[in-house]
């Protein structure tokens, strides 16, 4: 287990030495914040109880959205295992005396924290001193929405983890990181709040692994779910995360194998 929080704390370091980056990347979130919280409240205007949210509700789902931007790398990559796979370095990852996902599963774990504090907070904050914004009213809100966070973050690393290894075989796999960026956003609910979805489409979305990844955490945060549908709606994010970092181990291990055959 120390291995794995060491890699966690070297990949937080590492993220925390191109500070420029950060500044203007939160910069960046915080404007656009702007931009789609006026927009969801000219839409909530023309409708006050779409989807069961009221005006603050989407303002708020909107900034939160804006903070989660880069702590699930939302928009794919993070990751520099297609790369070395593209370069053969993946043969010495391959031969460390660890578990190859969990090493890599460290380093996003790593990586998201660090932007939960430095791409995450400026934007909620600065939106909180501009509109009047729905926060947890207890601590076991603020807890589960935590943990909702935590899980969102490994669904999101198990789904562009899965992306990565189609380098085996495919060896320039952007196009495929293209479309799981694409996807990302809209049934995560990044682009829109999924309670916009009508009919089978919102049904779909939300029964899909991306809507564990932002959606979710902002219904938790929005106290939407209490009691056993808390309980619920967090097991079912536990799910996915289960049954993707399994999809992962049999795709690493297939991956392994193609590897020995191809290059000896």
């Amino acid at each position: 287990m120390r291995i794995y929080l060491r890699v966690a704390w070297l990949s937080c370091r590492r993220y925390a030495t191109y500070r420029a980056a950060t500044v203007a990347g939160a910069f960046t979130n915080t404007v656009f914040g702007f931009i789609r919280a006026y927009v969801l409240l000219a839409v909530w205007h023309a409708r006050p109880h779409l989807g069961g949210y009221d005006a603050t509700d989407a303002v708020t789902y909107c900034f939160l959205g804006q903070s989660l931007i880069m702590v699930l790398a939302i928009f794919g990559g993070e990751l520099d295992l297609a790369e070395r796979v593209r370069t053969g370095d993946i043969g010495i990852d391959l031969y460390r005396p660890v578990d190859f996902q969990a090493w890599w599963y460290a380093g996003d774990l790593g990586r998201g924290l660090y932007q939960v504090l430095v791409r995450g907070l400026p934007p909620f904050i600065v939106g909180a001193l501009v509109f009047r914004l729905r926060l947890p009213r207890s601590p076991g809100l603020w807890l589960a929405f935590a943990v909702a966070v935590l899980l969102a973050l490994s669904v999101s690393f198990a789904l562009r983890y899965l992306i990565a290894l189609t380098t085996f075989w495919i060896v320039d796999n952007r196009g495929i990181e293209t479309l799981g960026g694409v996807a990302a956003m809209f049934f995560s609910g990044m682009l829109l709040p999924l309670v916009m979805f009508p009919g089978w489409l919102g049904s779909t979305a939300r029964a899909l692994p991306w809507a564990a990844m932002v959606q979710v955490p902002a219904d938790v945060f929005l106290g939407k779910h209490g009691g056993d549908a808390l309980i619920d709606v967090l097991g079912w994010q536990l799910a996915w995360v289960v049954a993707l970092f399994v999809a992962g181990r049999v795709m690493t291990r297939v991956a392994a194998r193609h590897l020995a055959v191809s290059g000896g």
